[in-house]
């Protein structure tokens, strides 16, 4: 399995610090070049793979192993736009990063057998740098840029290839390394409980747990900064001309759009499972969305669903985050959890209106975590026989053993998901009294 250490790079100079700059400056340099002409060649109908040779055009400042693996991320890049487009996913071809006016990322990825990274009281690290820029920073022919490294790794295996980057927010340079590390060394769950998650559109995740947790990720504020950025794009998109489908600033906005959802996704399904692990759980049933979008679903939840949840995304991410704590993630049918009275069993008698859910039988409750614990309750049941039984009650307490704590709910910050000190709805504390009370 692949796992990603990270650690802070400090240069050791203000000499070294330019010359890591540059460095990382050319690299986007490359990449915007290559995808300016790959972009070009995609909407004038034309093959994407012939282009110039800008493994010759960089060497000097990169050298011919560094400036490769950009090319080929680069590849990868575009490879994975005609996969998502041949599934018929709605996706725009791969981006810029940055230009010299706003700018750019600056990043790069330095092949495996091309850096030495070495961790403890004197931990460094040693990449290579193209003849031009040895000559202009007086290192030596064989001579590498040495970096100092603050971190230690959490994974230890096979590396794979660095991607070195600048966050201008923290004014920091910072290394991902990733390794394949034998599957025998992941962590294993405490206990043997399961989780069900319900994925909604305002509230991103609902979660139940068999031990009685239920978490709740709201994702309004979310979903409002992703759809002004859509807006915004649009109004661009309007005013281009015929002959042009784009611009630097429209791909910007696409970027910082893409990277905020990816942020938060990923941050979430950290959070998730780390709280899982605590709580023992063992595997955790996500719902299969399909169904649920082209029946029961408005126009607007399944653009929210679609556009802005990246939903095949997410899933991938908590699968892979899950697999380090040994925690299976298995995706099932949630079809009718959302319209299923948890008290009395109907589909047919209940009602939904914003986050709540009620039914004739006298239940109200939140909705969302009530499909979780419904979704939990119907797989937990479907184990040791049919869930669709008149012994809704007796079933009910058999998947979920234990009274339901007070919802946790938490919200996005930009940098993290943060426990609200209000942690549930008034009618979720309705909805815990109705069920279990």
């Amino acid at each position: 399995m692949k796992r990603t250490n990270q650690f802070v790079v400090r240069p050791r100079s203000e000499q070294d610090r330019e010359l890591l700059h540059e460095l990382l400056d050319a690299s986007a340099s490359l990449w915007n070049e290559l995808t300016y002409e790959r972009r070009q060649q995609f909407f004038d109908g034309e093959s994407v793979w012939d282009t110039e040779d800008y493994r010759k055009k960089y060497v000097g400042v990169l050298g011919s192993a560094t400036a490769q693996q950009l090319i080929r991320k680069n590849k990868s890049a575009w490879q994975s736009f005609f996969a998502l487009k041949e599934e018929g996913e709605e996706c725009s071809p791969p981006g810029y990063w940055g230009n010299e006016d706003d700018g750019r990322e600056l990043r790069t990825y330095i092949r495996n057998d091309q850096y030495t990274l070495e961790t403890g009281n004197r931990s460094r690290l040693e990449i290579p740098v193209g003849q031009d820029l040895k000559d202009e920073y007086g290192l030596g022919y064989y001579e590498r840029l040495r970096l100092e490294v603050a971190g230690e790794p959490k994974w230890n295996g096979d590396q794979g290839r660095l991607e070195l980057c600048y966050d201008e927010r923290s004014d920091q340079f910072r290394a991902f390394q990733p390794v394949t590390v034998d599957n025998s060394r992941q962590d294993s769950p405490l206990a043997n409980e399961t989780a069900a998650l319900d994925i909604g559109a305002n509230n991103i995740v609902a979660c139940t747990t068999t031990t009685g947790t239920q978490l709740l990720y709201e994702g309004r504020d979310l979903f409002e900064q992703f759809r002004e950025t859509t807006h915004r794009i649009a109004e661009l998109q309007s005013k281009l001309d015929n002959q042009r489908r784009t611009s630097k600033r429209i791909d910007r906005l696409y970027r910082r759009r893409t990277r905020r959802r990816d942020h938060a996704q990923n941050a979430l399904a950290r959070d998730l499972i780390e709280r899982l692990y605590d709580e023992g759980v063992a595997t955790v049933y996500v719902g299969n969305l399909t169904d649920v979008l082209e029946t029961h679903w408005s126009v607007r939840t399944n653009e929210k669903i679609h556009n802005f949840w990246a939903f095949r995304r997410f899933i991938d991410r908590l699968a892979c985050t899950a697999e380090e704590y040994g925690i299976s993630v298995e995706v099932r049918s949630e079809a009718w959890t959302s319209q299923t009275c948890p008290n009395c069993g109907s589909t047919e008698d209940t009602t939904r209106y914003q986050d709540t859910v009620t039914c004739t039988c006298g239940y109200e409750g939140h909705a969302d975590l009530t499909a979780s614990e419904t979704f939990l309750r119907r797989h937990q049941n479907s184990l040791s026989s049919d869930w669709r039984t008149n012994d809704v009650s007796r079933q009910r307490h058999e998947a979920v053993a234990r009274p339901m704590a007070r919802p946790v709910c938490l919200k996005w910050d930009d940098h993290s998901w943060s426990e609200q000190s209000h942690s549930h709805r008034p009618n979720e504390e309705h909805t815990n009294r109705s069920i279990h009370g």
